[in-house]
């Protein structure tokens, strides 16, 4: 069973949106090759000793990440994973920031306490990685009641903030995304749950634990939209997303999205990645998001190589500025063990 390649319908899809721009498409490429470069320079510092504990990398799913969160007002919330380097980084938070809490260094964003699984900016509005999986819904679910209660009790004349939800398939198969739909859909809140179906669960294939493995679908029984979307394409992503953000902002509530997609890495840099087979690979690495992007800029004229080289050149002097920082970047002092476990007093 393992080595045989899991037929996956895709929606069809060619990387056309209405009303796309220059300027946008050139922030969707960046922000894409950024997460690439981050996780592929983490893989890097990991093997040579910089970074300890379990490490997740996103390659190949950038799409998603920056297909939702791109379309994000500032003071939109993000709730994500244990896979949460690049979500945090589309939120907008630092490359160094993030380089220097898998470094376990004071300059983190989580002042070295978090490491790879637990990325927070309060800043940046993004709530963190989790270590287990479905332990964001419910905190993602908290996050768009207090949107929903300021608007509503407090009065807040504000624009109504949104809470996007990551986490994967293997999730969906957990009681909490049920008791999580079902308060979202009661309340009407301002969520996008979305379920970034890589096809496999560490090392269990989608199709092998889940009686019914449409996920999207499972929306129906809690009476909020269920929407399937290729998540190769950036652009198709950010069109279902815009749409559900749209939805939630007016007060319609919650959407479920299911972006199917593939980790072109293991599970985590641990994992010798020995139970996909390579023709199953092989098909998802044909589909490279960011690929498939760049040559629909060229081929429609949206920019030039030359242009897009000037990306790549200024994203990698942003990974190496963030490996810098980190290296230089002061350990956490050892009297400072007890600090940040509870609320300090600001008074």
């Amino acid at each position: 069973m393992c080595d045989q390649v899991r037929k996956v319908i895709l929606p069809k899809t060619s990387l056309k949106l209405k009303n796309i721009d220059k300027d946008t498409l050139f922030i969707l490429y960046e922000d894409m090759l950024l997460g690439r470069s981050f996780e592929d320079m983490c893989a890097q510092m990991y093997y040579r000793g910089k970074m300890f504990g379990f490490v997740h990398l996103y390659n190949g799913q950038e799409a998603v990440s920056t297909g939702v969160i791109k379309a994000l007002e500032d003071q939109d919330y993000a709730c994500s994973t244990y896979r949460d380097h690049v979500h945090a980084l589309s939120k907008g938070v630092p490359a160094r920031s993030v380089m220097a809490e898998l470094f376990g260094k004071e300059t983190g964003c989580s002042r070295g306490r978090g490491g790879s699984m637990h990325i927070f900016s309060s800043k940046h509005n993004f709530l963190g990685g989790f270590a287990f999986i479905g332990e964001g819904i419910p905190v993602a679910v908290g996050s768009a009641f207090q949107s929903m209660y300021k608007k509503q009790i407090l009065q807040d004349k504000g624009l109504l903030s949104i809470t996007a939800c990551f986490f994967g398939d293997g999730t969906t198969n957990n009681g909490q995304f049920f008791e999580c739909l079902n308060m979202a859909v009661l309340w009407k809140l301002p969520i996008i749950f979305i379920v970034e179906n890589n096809q496999w669960a560490i090392g269990m294939a989608h199709h092998r634990s889940t009686s019914f493995p449409e996920i999207y679908k499972k929306a129906q029984a809690f009476g909020l939209p269920g929407i399937e979307v290729d998540g190769m394409d950036v652009l198709a992503v950010r069109d279902v997303a815009i749409k559900a953000i749209q939805r939630a902002r007016i007060g319609e509530g919650p959407t479920l999205i299911e972006a199917l997609t593939y980790r072109f890495r293991g599970h985590s840099l641990a994992d010798p990645d020995e139970l996909r087979s390579r023709q199953e690979k092989n098909a998802w690495l044909a589909r490279d998001p960011i690929k498939r992007l760049k040559r629909y800029i060229l081929n429609n004229s949206f920019g030039t190589d030359h242009e897009l080289n000037y990306i790549d050149i200024k994203v990698k002097q942003n990974i190496d500025d963030a490996v810098d920082f980190a290296l230089s970047s002061p350990e956490p002092k050892v009297e400072d063990l007890k600090q940040y476990l509870f609320a300090e007093d600001i008074c």
